[in-house]
């Protein structure tokens, strides 16, 4: 059986056991902040004007202050008192790192993308899987954020892979605090990000603001949260020739927010964008079986008919494409069956219109006719955990919650969010202020 080391203590485990070991880690990392924050407090004078019982209480974080402070607040349009306003970007770095509240999640015992690696394993004829290692699926909670929150959700699965899985991101994303924020505190790394002049251009869109609201986010804020740490987070946009636009329309936002040139349409980040731009004569793999001509095109004409149908599967096809060159790192070959293949590469965050998701792997199925059949491994934020688990236990049904064939991609645009190894620093990071794209033609 396969054996891989522990991110944390380095001790060897079977892949089944690791992801349930690492999860083991990260709550008693937690355990140990707690411990610590308490001593503080108990150490602390005895002032509940300085020591507030609970630091996140009806969505307001660390907004209470001492009196004395407040006397320097700020007044909101509202007409309510800011004194986080007033603090510069290191004091609020370091009341966000102390305060900050660890978001919770319905824990899969034996881990979830174990399961999922056993249930494609039982899978009868030739295919070839690859998974992304551990990930924890946050859902969103009907009191909460049900309708709004799914773009910080697929942050937070984002999150949960890069700390169970990089130790170089680990030491930097949310200042090494070594859990996943809930919402209300990515919302503030957020501003924080903007304030230190990652994405400008788009935080103008939400005034500067996010905290507090339910705004919906994309792809391109969760690229500028991830690269305020350091992370190469890189957006791929897909769409027509026509629509160019890196900012695919979501609820609350601007069509028109790249009139500021945020583009540069050819430029290619890694092998993997490089090796699809030049295949632009090259022809494609396509696998459309079982989908219905009349779901992409409502054409009388037999020909035009035929010219739209072959271009949506085309299109289509060259997003499939990328993801399966991103998670393969051209090290597996889509002939032949090769199991199921966990591969060091992060989730990707997978934006279209109206609804975000993460795709953490692929699969290619060898059919007999020589053609392959795709299908993206998605988690959805509006699926309920338990609900997955149980299906996946079962074997029974967790294909309706996790498989997207190439024939359920229907939308005009998507884009996708992907995080490359490694900490920039100094002019990299620098140059990380900017938000760009690789535009894909469908």
């Amino acid at each position: 059986m396969h054996s891989s080391p522990c991110p944390f203590c380095h001790l060897m485990f079977p892949a089944s056991q690791l992801e349930r070991h690492a999860n083991d880690h990260l709550e008693e990392e937690e355990i140990r902040r707690d411990m610590e924050l308490a001593q503080q407090i108990a150490i602390s004078p005895t002032s509940p004007s300085k020591t507030p019982k609970n630091p996140v209480e009806n969505g307001m974080l660390f907004e209470r202050s001492s009196e004395k402070t407040c006397e320097r607040a700020t007044t909101r349009s509202d007409g309510s008192n800011n004194c986080y306003g007033e603090m510069s970007i290191d004091e609020k770095v370091l009341h966000l790192v102390s305060l900050q509240t660890r978001s919770t999640f319905f824990r899969v015992e034996d881990g979830l993308m174990t399961l999922l690696r056993n249930c494609l394993e039982s899978e009868q004829g030739n295919s070839t899987s690859i998974l992304s290692g551990s990930v924890i699926h946050f859902q969103s909670i009907e009191s909460e954020d049900i309708g709004w929150g799914c773009g910080w959700r697929n942050i937070q699965i984002l999150s949960s892979h890069l700390l169970m899985q990089r130790p170089e991101a680990r030491q930097v994303l949310f200042c090494g605090a070594g859990f996943v924020p809930d919402i209300p505190s990515l919302q503030r790394w957020l501003e924080i990000a903007w304030e230190r002049d990652f994405d400008t251009v788009g935080s103008e869109h939400f005034n500067h603001k996010i905290y507090g609201s339910r705004n919906w986010i994309g792809t391109t804020e969760c690229a500028a949260l991830f690269r305020s740490f350091g992370l190469r987070a890189r957006v791929v946009d897909f769409g027509p020739k026509e629509v160019k636009s890196p900012f695919i329309s979501v609820c609350g936002s601007n069509p028109h927010k790249n009139s500021q040139g945020k583009r540069k349409a050819v430029e290619a980040y890694g092998p993997i964008d490089k090796i699809l731009l030049q295949r632009e004569s090259r022809d494609l793999d396509i696998s459309h079986s079982g989908s219905s001509r009349h779901d992409l095109c409502n054409l009388a004409d037999s020909t035009e008919f035929d010219k739209c149908f072959t271009k949506h599967a085309i299109g289509r096809q060259a997003l499939v494409d990328w993801v399966w060159n991103y998670f393969s790192d051209n090290k597996f070959n889509k002939s032949g069956s090769q199991g199921v293949i966990v591969t060091e590469k992060a989730p990707l965050y997978f934006q279209h219109d109206g609804h975000s998701r993460t795709i953490v792997g692929i699969q290619v199925k060898h059919q007999l006719n020589g053609m392959h059949q795709y299908n993206l491994l998605i988690l959805d934020p509006a699926h309920k955990t338990a609900a997955l688990e149980r299906s996946l236990k079962e074997n029974v049904g967790w294909q309706k919650f996790i498989k997207r064939g190439v024939h359920t991609l229907k939308k005009p645009q998507y884009q996708l969010c992907h995080i490359d190894p490694g900490i920039a620093h100094s002019e990299e990071l620098e140059q990380l202020k900017t938000l760009d794209s690789n535009f894909l033609e469908f």
